[in-house]
């Protein structure tokens, strides 16, 4: 006698999610913690990546490189859980997380090149404020 249901996986066979399965995890949530605090792998540990999550943590966010990449992730919607699922808001709020991700690596380059710009300013044309000074 015969039935006609699936098979099931062997053991030890990589199980891939269903296109439909969505995570309980915000993608709000992943978003800032990969943006703000990503260099200490709080993300990772956030989606239930423990393991990645340590490593993350103890190389600073892969020197910077890790950080950078899980954000981007992030933000094109790939980034998945522990349990390989999708999560659930990327839809609603992508273009606003793109929108502030945008803002802040923008005022992040303004500001770094104003401060520049007065590192090579002399005393004489713009003068420090004194309680800057020490006086």
């Amino acid at each position: 006698m015969s039935t006609n249901s699936p098979a099931a996986p062997a053991y030890g066979a990589p199980v891939t999610p269903q296109p439909t399965a969505l995570s309980e995890r915000s993608f709000i949530a992943t978003w800032m913690f990969a943006w703000l605090l990503g260099f200490l792998g709080v993300d990772r540990f956030y989606l239930g990546k423990i393991g990645t999550g340590i490593l993350k943590l103890l190389t600073v966010g892969g020197f910077g490189i890790w950080w950078l990449i899980d954000l981007i992730l992030t933000l094109a919607g790939v980034q998945r859980d522990a349990e390989g699922r999708l999560l659930a808001d990327f839809e609603q709020h992508k273009t606003i997380a793109w929108i502030i991700t945008a803002a802040g690596f923008g005022l992040w380059i303004l500001t770094a090149a104003i401060s520049r710009v007065f590192m090579f300013v002399p005393e004489q044309v713009w003068p420090m404020m004194p309680w800057w000074q020490g006086q």
